[in-house]
């Protein structure tokens, strides 16, 4: 998969460098602020709660 993304790209090896870094940093952020945000209410464990811990006696 890297390596036809890499074929891809075009430029040099220093502009497909950038290029990818690009791509990384946009799916990413699309990962962070859209994706996970969508998927969270779906997901087992969104409502966990902890009890306080009994005060020893």
């Amino acid at each position: 998969m890297y390596g036809w993304l890499w074929r891809q790209l075009p430029g040099g090896p220093a502009w497909r460098t950038f290029l990818a870094f690009v791509l990384f940093v946009a799916v990413t952020v699309v990962l962070l602020f859209v994706v996970f945000p969508a998927a969270e209410p779906h997901l087992p464990f969104a409502h966990v709660t902890v009890d306080q811990p009994s005060a020893p006696t």
